[in-house]
């Protein structure tokens, strides 16, 4: 029976092989957006899933209050590890580790009369101990975790970073080789493990015994202080068993005001949180260890995308197999006169839509590989497609196949099987139907393809006008044609940025220098507590601070309010704050603020200017208050604004080969790396560049899939009024008022589809538009561009049918009456 039915189905989709390929497109590309989505979304919602009792481990993150603004920091104090340990009950385990900030430099020795081979920028660097390994599951290939991290500067490695530093060596002799960290470290190797390969966030490589933070060159300064919180000082702790979080983390909170100082000066407040484990990977207020975060709203949104392009491949399907449903209806008739049932029919067509789905699969399959690569920016590296590897993913399309032909092929399957024999083989299967419930539904459907193709295309035109605006709004400083490069931090020849500096000074494609910490706008931030006393009132305020010297705002064009501007000094005697602050401070005139006094690293130090506010960081983010002083032992970024390019654009490329020079002369064994500040603002916006290309694309198949459906209707309507408009031409209709006719119902479906989806676009849109601190309007001429745009492309769709219709031979249409 089921070879009989395939058989069948297979013959019948042979036959109508044009609808049939417009339907396997259709639902292509539906199938291949929700695999790529599945891909994306199965990648990061399984992160750190493998571990053993997950539910039951938690990061301890600290959250801290002062003046209105809220503070998330995912480290812990220095001591809190052992406190926690020592009086805290209903912990299995507690595992603290501290991450190395910044690259490192390996060094494996040679063999003799050879150099050592250096490693630089080498990440992934952690101090932990051997609880850390009943945390997060390894396989050890050589040592033992009890033993292997015991003893100061012993180390483990992963299999991957034994191969890489100890070629043609394998795990057993690597055992007891040494390597020299940031020339500083001697580290022993005690073990090696095999490197997770599943999805994980804890993406160390190199483990040093967390006891060598206890040696004298490399223990912290804030080490044994309670009042001090580091990022770098992680903590995570498992539960035992119906320990609810809230009870760890009241004991947590009663252990840090017990130990930490009574300081009446602070005015801050501070709490901390258990973090799941399965909520580290999410988090951005508390970040993770290397890996990108990934943000659960948007994976919602990317799945509520492939929904929407399945579900119009669906209707699209629907709507072309019920208007072509005339060619088949003598087929049926005969077959129910022959003695099939109507369940016997319905079957029959599920098969022909499981088989079109079966073969939309497949070729789903080969455009999924070429989708990641298109959008490779936007996909983890180490996402891949591989069906042997994950046979999840089979398991997947199984299921998708068997929904999407149950949405696809159920409805059609009751039309076409519900014809009553005796009119079909009348010629009136379609007597009196131009106004039934069955026309209704399928008007209603494609309306609904166009409410879904508008929205998207309304939210790309915004979203491209907020990149656009993001990246040309005047953020108060120059940005263009200015690089800066980083000097070596470890470096303890304070001469050398001197020397590097007036080497600078003489290429002649270099307008000016300034040495600084960071650029007037950068993703690393310093802030710290200033006091401001005026007899009456004090004034305590988290302020950003930025050092330069004299030429920083002069580089950087920060307009200067009142006052002058700073000295480059060895250290900070005098300071710049912004108009932000000034404000803060109650002077309504920058003027006003001019030679008062701070108290600012425990000093008191005037203010000697007020620069116009100018955006620290991203747009999403406000104006922050901040000062702006000079200290040149602090001060390792050196910003480097050129002159323009020339007519044959070679001035920058010139500069850059002649600044890299000058760096090999001063720091010969440091590689040489450079970025401009405009490229660097531009990366502010990865995400919603990303996220734009990802609704250009889906805009893209969102139309072309309701330009189907659209198609699948308007061949449905001329195949039922070929006799009128047969009769209405031979009473004298042009081609035009045939068209007309015929065009005039369903642009007044695309219309109906912009009215419900304009709405619900500006409400989408405003909510967006919320995560920026600076933000475009919603702009009355993106509805008005998108329903342009949708009535073209309606209109070119209607052309293809509409045309044929109206110039039929009327003779042909009418040789039946």
């Amino acid at each position: 029976m089921f070879k009989s039915y395939a058989v069948t189905a297979i013959r019948s989709l042979w036959k109508n092989r044009i609808f049939a390929m417009i339907n396997i497109i259709g639902l292509a590309i539906g199938i291949s957006a929700s695999l790529v989505i599945y891909l994306l979304a199965h990648y990061h919602f399984n992160f750190d899933k493998f571990e053993k009792d997950s539910d039951r481990v938690y990061r301890v993150v600290s959250n801290f209050s002062f003046s209105n603004e809220v503070y998330h920091n995912s480290g812990v104090t220095d001591p809190m590890a052992a406190a926690v340990r020592k009086d805290i009950t209903g912990l299995e385990s507690v595992v603290p580790f501290r991450t190395w900030n910044g690259d490192v430099k390996v060094g494996v020795p040679g063999a003799a009369g050879k150099e050592n081979t250096i490693f630089k920028h080498e990440e992934h660097v952690v101090f932990a101990d051997s609880n850390y390994f009943s945390l997060i599951s390894y396989r050890w290939l050589a040592g033992s975790p009890k033993t292997s991290l015991r003893n100061p500067y012993q180390t483990v490695l992963t299999e991957s970073n034994a191969k890489l530093y100890f070629p043609g060596l394998n795990v057993s002799a690597v055992i007891g080789k040494e390597i020299y960290l940031n020339d500083t470290i001697v580290a022993t190797i005690a073990g090696v493990v095999e490197d997770i390969k599943e999805n994980t966030d804890f993406s160390f490589k190199t483990f040093i015994a967390y006891s060598t933070l206890e040696s004298t060159s490399l223990k912290p300064s804030n080490w044994d202080q309670w009042s001090s919180t580091n990022g770098a000082q992680q903590l995570y702790v498992k539960l035992y068993p119906g320990v609810k979080p809230t009870q760890i983390q009241k004991q947590i909170d009663q252990l840090y005001k017990k130990y930490k100082p009574n300081d009446p000066s602070d005015h801050s407040t501070s709490w901390y949180l258990l973090q799941p484990l399965s909520d580290v990977h999410f988090n951005a207020d508390y970040g993770t260890y290397g890996k990108p975060l990934a943000n659960k709203p948007t994976l919602y949104g990317l799945l509520a995308v492939a929904a929407f392009l399945l579900l119009l491949g669906c209707i699209n399907f629907i709507n072309l197999t019920t208007a072509h449903a005339s060619q088949r209806a003598k087929e049926i008739g005969i077959r129910k006169t022959m003695g099939s049932s109507r369940k016997q029919l319905i079957v029959q067509f599920l098969s022909e839509t499981f088989i079109l789905t079966a073969i939309a699969t497949l070729l789903s399959v080969g455009l999924t590989p070429l989708i990641l690569k298109a959008f490779s920016g936007f996909i983890p590296k180490d996402l891949h497609f591989n069906l042997v590897a994950h046979p999840g993913i089979l398991v997947f399309l199984l299921l998708l196949m068997m929904l999407v032909t149950l949405l696809s092929g159920f409805y059609p399957a009751i039309v076409l099987s519900g014809y009553k024999p005796v009119l079909v083989l009348k010629n009136q299967a379609y007597s009196g139907t131009s106004k039934t419930r069955a026309s209704w539904l399928r008007k209603s459907l494609t309306v609904s393809q166009f409410v879904i193709a508008q929205i998207f295309i309304m939210a790309t035109i915004l979203v491209s006008k907020q990149i656009n605006y993001s990246l040309n709004k005047d953020m108060g400083f120059k940005k263009d044609a200015i690089l800066y490069v980083q000097t070596n931090f470890y470096d303890t020849v304070r001469s050398n940025k001197a020397v590097f500096m007036n080497k600078l000074r003489e290429i002649p494609e270099i307008a000016m220098l300034s040495m600084c910490t960071n650029p007037p706008s950068s993703n690393s931030t310093w802030s710290g507590t200033i006091t401001y006393k005026d007899g009456k009132k004090e004034i305590e305020s988290d302020v950003q601070q930025k050092y330069g010297d004299s030429n920083y705002i002069r580089l950087y064009h920060l307009q200067l309010l009142a006052g002058k501007n700073i000295q480059t000094t060895d250290t900070a005697v005098a300071l710049l704050i912004n108009e932000t602050y000034a404000h803060i401070l109650g002077f309504n005139k920058p003027a006003e603020a001019v030679g008062k006094y701070l108290q600012f690293n425990d000093k008191q130090m005037p203010i000697v200017g007020v620069v116009a506010d100018f955006n620290q960081m991203s747009l999403h983010q406000p104006v922050k208050p901040l000062v702006i002083a000079s200290w040149s032992t602090n001060e390792r970024n050196i910003s480097i604004a050129l002159h323009p390019q020339n007519e044959s654009g070679t001035v920058w490329k010139t500069a850059i080969s002649k600044i890299e020079k000058a760096w090999k002369e001063v720091y010969p064994n440091d590689d040489f790396e450079y970025h401009f500040f405009d490229e660097d603002i531009a990366k502010y916006y990865t995400q919603e560049q990303n996220m734009s290309g990802l609704l250009k694309w889906a805009t893209g198949l969102a139309i072309f899939i309701s330009c189907l459906g659209l198609l699948g209707l308007v061949i449905f309507t001329t195949t039922q009024r070929t006799k009128e408009i047969g009769v209405r031409k031979v009473l004298g209709a042009s081609v035009a008022q045939i068209i007309s006719m015929i065009s005039k119902d369903f642009l007044v479906l695309v219309v109906l589809a912009f009215v419900i989806a304009a709405p619900l676009a500006w409400l989408g849109m405003n909510k967006w538009l919320e995560n920026f601190a600076y933000r475009t309007s919603v702009s009355w001429w993106i509805f008005l561009v998108s329903g342009t745009i949708m009535i073209v492309i309606a209109l070119l769709t209607l052309g293809i049918q509409t045309v044929k219709a109206a110039t039929a031979n009327p003779v042909k249409s009418l040789r039946t009456e």
